[in-house]
């Protein structure tokens, strides 16, 4: 007797705030084209670090994430460490910014931009 065990892929999310921020900047760049970009390098003071960029676009190993008309572009390499994550972005005393929430991170820095798994 075998078992069949299923495993559905953890996901890349946008926040509802997100994604209204990603599509108020492409409006007012006026290219309808551009998806914000997230990705993963080495660096930083935890090890690895966010970037963020907007990028018209899509190579043909990209996650493209979707959400109330926002794109969002993940390449292959970068998912793995993103895997789970909730892309949001947020207004404070310190400025606004998109922040990446992600369970795979062990630690991370005080500014929010760097990690280590």
């Amino acid at each position: 007797m075998s078992v069949v065990t299923v495993h559905d892929p953890q996901v890349i999310t946008l926040s509802d705030n997100a994604a209204r921020k990603i599509v108020s900047l492409v409006s007012e760049e006026g290219n309808d084209a551009l998806g914000l970009r997230v990705y993963v390098t080495g660096g930083g003071c935890s090890g690895f670090q966010y970037g963020f960029s907007f990028d018209e676009t899509a190579n043909d190993d990209d996650a493209r994430i979707e959400k109330s008309g926002a794109k969002l572009l993940v390449d292959s390499l970068s998912y793995q460490y993103l895997a789970g994550s909730v892309i949001d972005y947020e207004e404070g005393l310190q400025g606004s910014r998109f922040v990446v929430n992600n369970p795979l991170a062990t630690t991370t820095c005080g500014c929010g931009m760097s990690f280590s798994i």
